[in-house]
């Protein structure tokens, strides 16, 4: 099984794109600019307490960059 939300690296702006696998599909959430737009993401789609999700690696792949890293290299 793979892990149902995906946080990219980061953008030349700051914010990484996050995406949810949901039924076989993946769908973008938005960009996020810190750790709050993400919680505000993935409340909005349904998950609850989705702020303690965001260490969990069963359910957050935080991809090209370390978690909760918001400065664009």
């Amino acid at each position: 099984m793979s892990v149902p939300v995906i946080v990219q690296q980061i953008s030349v702006d700051g914010g990484r794109r996050v995406s949810v696998r949901s039924g076989g599909e993946t769908h973008i959430l938005g960009i996020a600019y810190s750790d709050v737009d993400v919680i505000e993401f993935l409340r909005r789609a349904g998950l609850n307490d989705p702020g303690l999700l965001l260490d969990d690696p069963a359910w957050v792949e935080w991809r090209g960059g370390r978690p909760h890293e918001w400065v664009a290299a």
